[in-house]
């Protein structure tokens, strides 16, 4: 396997390295795993992360978080696959052994749900829990699980404790407690019960969590066992069954409303938002059953080496036992249909993923994804961003502009002719990506050519040093919009261009169109004025600053 050495100074065998699909697992100096991750080429995705390459490709994603992960990388092993499909279920099934740190970990965990009958003399049902390693912490058992919440397996632990008598007492007390006297418990610790009597229903438990049997069966059993007590007169216990009886015929109908729900056509909303500066996505869920909202979660995971909406999507339905036809989303995760195909082998049916932004009709579907983002932008971590969402929605925009940079010129008669760009990532200036330039091509008062010019040097492949922008605004009109779309267009970068004209305050979007005209009291409108504003000031200061020392 491929050997790195200390420091980051990367030593990889390429020859060790196929150029198949497949998955590879990054660990630390300790031998852990830290990072698992697919790829089309194991080859050409290993070496990458140790390339110098430009960022603004968005080939390599370098930031700073996962330059924290290639620091501590001290082994790299890998797994080769038949196809990519293949590289995409082992990888998931691979993160939920390992559970490495840096992979996407949903954080709506209580979503999931593991059970666990103890290793004891009298056996516990306990809720299991992960620790961070991903190993169940507390008293050795067996594992069932993952139950999702509303499943009829899953119910709650005090039912099923109820149900077979299961205690639930830390130690054996010498005495019996509160539920021996309220029916709930047989009181072992007193030898009220066999361990044989006892280990009945905890081997009846068993065998309905891992599947073995049904509730029915055991509704049958308890039947039986109720009509005769009630013929040798232990009508006491009698009722008590019945009692049992009544709690798990409540848990059929559920049972068999939930198989019926299930095999019905359900479709599922999914928006997500990236917040660069914390190098976080937030992902928020809405499931929709028969026109009704069913679910709604959140969800965060660290933008750290290829974790990506594709990547938590597949996380996030193999975990679940049903997974809808239709699947809308906000953008279009990276190798779609691979995804797809990966998602129909898990549930043996087709499964459809939308980008539904990209509609230009206003359809219900498209308004409950408004819905989504918009609920996203106005959680706590993404308060900020509501302006930002309001502002792709008047401008149609594919995605949230999280990223805009803004340029404007100054010049001072015939001479300091100097430009400025800025950078707002999250509603909030990013002044570490601030630019300055003093005009090299252009003479005289030509102040849209200028607007081309400081385009064309900030984005080139020469000077670019960070990632590229959601949407770039310039200060003024048609003509400045115009100059900086050929810039963009002779860099062949695929970026969104607007202008805003000081007079009026009207958008431009494109040369050739009317002005877009905003209310004077709209948070996007105020965005634009204020990421403007912080250019002019920014641009005319280093114009002063020039002026004064020359």
């Amino acid at each position: 396997m491929p050997r790195l050495t200390e420091k980051n100074d990367i030593f990889i065998k390429l020859r060790e390295i196929p150029e198949d699909p497949g998955v590879y697992l990054m660990k630390d100096s300790a031998g852990k795993i830290i990072y698992i991750g697919k790829a089309k080429s194991l080859r050409r995705r290993v070496t990458s992360y140790f390339s110098k390459q430009d960022i603004s490709t968005n080939k390599i994603d370098m930031r700073w978080k996962t330059a924290r992960l290639v620091k501590k990388i001290a082994n790299i092993e890998f797994i080769a696959t038949d196809n990519e499909i293949e590289a995409f279920l082992l990888e998931s099934n691979l993160i939920k052994r390992f559970r490495p740190l840096f992979n996407i970990e949903l954080k709506d965990q209580q979503r999931y749900t593991y059970l666990k009958i103890t290793d004891e003399s009298f056996p516990r049902l306990l809720v299991a829990r992960r620790n961070r390693n991903g190993e169940f912490s507390g008293p050795k058992g067996k594992i069932y699980g993952p139950f999702v919440r509303g499943s009829s397996k899953f119910l709650t632990v005090g039912l099923l404790r109820k149900l077979f008598k299961i205690r639930i007492c830390n130690k054996l007390p010498k005495k019996p407690c509160l539920e021996y006297f309220i029916k709930n418990c047989d009181a072992p610790c007193i030898n009220n019960v066999s361990r044989s009597q006892y280990m009945r229903n905890v081997l009846i438990l068993q065998d309905i969590l891992s599947g073995k049997s049904s509730i029915e069966k055991f509704v049958g059993e308890m039947e039986e066992e109720m009509k005769r007590a009630a013929s040798i007169e232990h009508y006491e216990k009698a009722k008590e069954i019945r009692d049992t009886l009544h709690r798990l015929e409540n848990l059929r109908i559920k049972q068999k409303m939930e198989n019926v729900t299930s095999r019905n056509a359900e479709e599922e909303y999914i928006g997500i938002l990236r917040n660069a500066e914390k190098g976080i996505a937030h992902i928020m869920t809405l499931r929709r059953k028969y026109g009704v909202i069913t679910d709604r979660k959140k969800f965060e995971f660290e933008l750290v080496g290829d974790n990506s909406l594709g990547t938590f999507l597949l996380q996030y339905y193999s975990s679940l036992p049903v997974i809808p036809r239709f699947v809308y989303v906000n953008e279009d995760p990276e190798s779609k249909g691979i995804l797809e195909a990966s998602l129909e082998k898990l549930c043996e049916h087709k499964v459809n993923i939308i980008n539904i932004s990209n509609s230009l009709h206003i359809t219900e579907k498209k308004q409950l994804m408004d819905l989504v983002i918009r609920n996203l932008a106005l959680s706590s971590e993404y308060k900020h961003l509501s302006s930002a969402v309001e502002l792709r929605k008047l401008l149609k925009l594919s995605r949230v502009p999280e990223i805009i940079d803004c340029f404007d010129v100054s010049n001072f008669g015939t001479t300091f002719a100097v430009g400025a760009r800025t950078r707002f990532i999250g509603a909030k200036p990013c002044k570490a990506a601030y630019r300055r330039f003093k005009i090299r091509t252009i003479s005289g008062q030509n102040d849209v050519a200028m607007i081309g010019e400081i385009v064309r040097r900030s984005y080139s492949s020469s000077s670019a040093g960070d990632k590229l922008p959601d949407l770039l605004v310039v200060d003024g009109g048609r003509g400045q919009l115009a100059s900086a779309m050929s810039a963009i267009n002779n860099l062949s970068l695929d970026i969104p261009c607007i202008s805003l004209a000081k007079e009026r305050e009207e958008v431009y979007t494109h040369p050739l169109n009317e002005p877009l005209v905003i209310s004077r009291q709209s948070d996007a409108l105020k965005l634009l004025q204020n990421i403007r504003d912080e250019a002019h000031r920014f641009s005319l200061a280093y114009n002063i600053r020039l002026r004064k020392f020359n």
